[in-house]
Formats: C-alpha cells, structure tokens, sequence
C-alpha cells in the first residue's frame, strides 16, 4: 500500500480512529491510537513512546523508542462502529534514527526470514488457534465459568459459543483472513478456527490480529475469550499446534520421492527435537504452560516424533499433495514472532548438521526419551544454554527475557496456593 491509498481509504471509509499497533516481548499486543489529521506524523515515523511498554512495564528500560507502521497491514476493523469506523497498523519497534530496536520481536523474526531467504528458503506457517469462551461475571470480569458440556465437534445447542464463533469467523474474512475450518474443540467452552497458511511473518501478524479479534468480538457476546494453556484443572487446554514447510523455488522441500517426506522434513524435524527443550521457553513461556504439558490431556511431553494423526511431540503429517511438521507442544501464550524464529534457526540448524530423528512415538524406546521441561525455570536455563537459539533471537533479547522470567517463576514460587492449604493447614 502506498500513503495515498491509506488517506483514500480513510476519507471513503469514514475511519475516524487509528489504532498503531506493535508486540511486546511477551506477545502481547500494545497500540498507540490516533485521529486521521495525524496520519502524516504517522507516515513520518514520529510517534514515539516510553520504552518500558514493550517490556509491559516490567524492566526499566527509559528511552523512547518510535513506531514505525508496515503499511501493508492496514485494515479496518468490522466489528467497530460503521460510523466512526476504527483502523489498525502493525509497527516495527525502532530507534528514532530508523535503526531497529533489537528486541523488538517482528525484528527479530524479520532477521530470521531473511537469513532463510538469504539461502533461499521461504518457511510457510499455518496454526490450529484453541481458546476458551467463558463467561463473565457481574461486573464484566472473566471467569473460568462455562455451563456448557459441549464435547469435540458438537453443534448446537450444546454449543453455546458456536454464534459467537460464527461471527468471528465471517468478521475475519471481512478481514481478508481465508478460514479454512472452525468446530468446538474437546472441552467445554473450548473452540478451535484454522486459517489458511502463510509466510512467517505474515503468519505472526495474523496470529495477533486473531487474538485481538477473538478477544473483541467474544465481549460483544458477554463472554471472555482466553488463550490461556490451562485454565481449568479438570478439563483439556489449549495448544496452538503450527505446521510448517519451507518452500525453495516454489517447490516444498519437504516433499520427497514419491511424495514421502524428504530428508530435508527429517533433518529439520531433527533439529525441532535435538533444541525441544530450549525453544520450550519460547514455545510454552508462561508458568501455567506446563500445567498443560504435564496434564495427561493428550498434551506432549516425550521428546518424539510420529506420522500423521499420533500424539507425539513433532508429527511429520504426509497430506495428499503435500508434507509438513506438526509441532504440537506450543500453545497460545507463546509469542508468534519469537516462535516461528527459533523454530526457523532450530530447524536449519538440523538440516545443516543432518540431524537424526530421534525416538519414535509409540516405540520402546520412547519410554526413555528426553522429555521437555517440568517448568518454566528449567526452561529457561534450557535455552540460556542452547546457543543457536540464543543466536537466533539475539543476546540482547535474552538478557531482557530471561531476567523476567526468572522474576515471574519466583513470583509464583511465593505464592501460597489452595493445594498448599488443603494440604497442609490441618496436617502439621
């Protein structure tokens, strides 16, 4: 898109608010807003904030870091008002030379795709979004409350979110998303949309557009919609299980000799495995993930690999006309951008090194594979140990994200929890 195209689409559409929008280390969605009289500022990378926002005020970080909008995402969001209509634009994070900020996480992935394409790699990404649609309470503030038993698959009235899902679906395609498939997952109140695959970094923006879309339209409904792992003990949680190919003068390397998986798909899936425990921190980043992991909720947790339709860690799924890796150990907490990176770097990493697939789903040995992390602590020492991952996301990143994480695993630490009460109050 060109500037003049954003202004004529403005005036047309009668958009009278803008949202600038950018991702803080953590995945979350951030924004500055601002009226159409202020698109020139805008356009001239003007606009700045205080740097601490894309820690989430976590870390204090004093300078003032500028927004710089990728024009190409602009869209207007059709579930706003039709009159005073509300637009959004993704942003990169930078200096106020134009110089990038180096945790800035779309950088960050920006920089991996293009090392990949460098060497002539495109790597394309499609996602299964799960999320629950709870209630609220009196006040308007969620809960983890469904009265629904809506089981995987099922219609209404059983269903009580499917209109809510409807609508977010054809609000999405008004969007420009193409929906491939939608239903109700295995848990109550928990549902599941697939888009169509894209590049990485379309993907990632996508993924976030999602969320906030998800978000936005599920309160128009009285419901919350979380992308929470675990937010109820006695149920399922939520994955966001990616598929991925890389694409090489158009063709899918992945595919081999009579449209089997290559070496390639194998060797890749290999270097998934061999850095498992390291990108964990990224992948599954929040305390809460490993509740999910370690679940027995169909959830992986071996070190494994299997073919199409098995519960292994990473499946390699041969489709009728084409192959791709499944990795089905992150979920919805993780940040899009640093996810597709590390699996990028991990990945090329196994193909570069010809690394082995390494105990099969199912298998003996399987029983004594490696496992990935029991939390997030480990986690986290995991990846301060794994250099290619570190490399990938860049030094400076690390020193960010691992100092709040740590801060956020001794937060929990301190925490004195219901169990803990049940347990122990009356027993010693």
């Amino acid at each position: 898109m060109r500037k003049e195209d954003i202004q004529r689409m403005i005036e047309e559409e009668g958009v009278e608010f803008i949202r600038l929008q950018f991702t803080d280390i953590f995945g979350r969605l951030k924004n500055l807003a601002v009226t159409p009289g202020q698109m020139d500022k805008v356009f001239e990378n003007r606009y700045s904030f205080h740097g601490a926002a894309i820690f989430a005020g976590i870390y204090d970080y004093d300078d003032r870091l500028y927004l710089y909008p990728d024009l190409d995402t602009f869209t207007i969001l059709p579930w706003r008002p039709q009159q005073g209509k509300v637009a959004k634009i993704v942003c990169d994070v930078c200096y106020m030379d134009g110089t990038p900020f180096e945790s800035c996480s779309r950088h960050i992935l920006k920089q991996a795709v293009k090392s990949a394409a460098e060497k002539g790699y495109t790597m394309i990404v499609d996602p299964e979004c799960e999320f629950f649609l709870f209630h609220t309470d009196e006040n308007a503030l969620p809960t983890t409350t469904s009265h629904e038993r809506a089981e995987y698959m099922d219609v209404g009235p059983s269903d009580f979110g499917e209109n809510a899902r409807r609508d977010i679906v054809l609000m999405l395609e008004d969007m420009g998303f193409e929906i491939e498939s939608s239903l109700h997952e295995h848990a109550p109140a928990q549902h599941e949309i697939d888009f169509k695959e894209e590049d990485a970094l379309s993907m990632a923006d996508s993924i976030q557009t999602f969320k906030f879309a998800v978000r936005s339209i599920a309160k128009r409904f009285g419901l919350y919609a979380t992308f929470m792992p675990k937010p109820r003990q006695d149920a399922a949680g939520s994955g966001m299980h990616i598929h991925l190919k890389l694409m090489k003068n158009g063709k899918n390397i992945f595919i081999g000799e009579d449209k089997n998986p290559s070496q390639e798909a194998k060797w890749f899936a290999g270097g998934i495995m061999a850095h498992a425990r390291a990108l964990a921190a990224i992948s599954n980043p929040c305390v809460n993930s490993y509740k999910r992991l370690l679940s027995g909720y169909d959830a992986p947790y071996l070190i494994t690999w299997a073919e199409k339709g098995e519960k292994a860690l990473i499946n390699i799924n041969k489709e009728i006309d084409d192959v791709k890796i499944e990795l089905r150990f992150p979920d919805g907490a993780a940040n899009p951008y640093l996810l597709f990176a590390a699996c990028l770097a991990a990945g090329f990493d196994g193909i570069e090194k010809k690394t082995e697939l390494g105990s099969r789903w199912g298998s003996e040995e399987a029983s004594s594979a490696a496992t990935l992390p029991e939390d997030l602590k480990e986690a986290i020492c995991e990846l301060g140990n794994d250099d290619v991952i570190v490399d990938a996301l860049g030094r400076d990143f690390m020193k960010y994200y691992t100092k709040v994480k740590r801060a956020e695993w001794r937060a929990f630490l301190s925490e004195v929890t219901q169990w803990e009460i049940d347990s122990y109050l009356t027993r010693i």
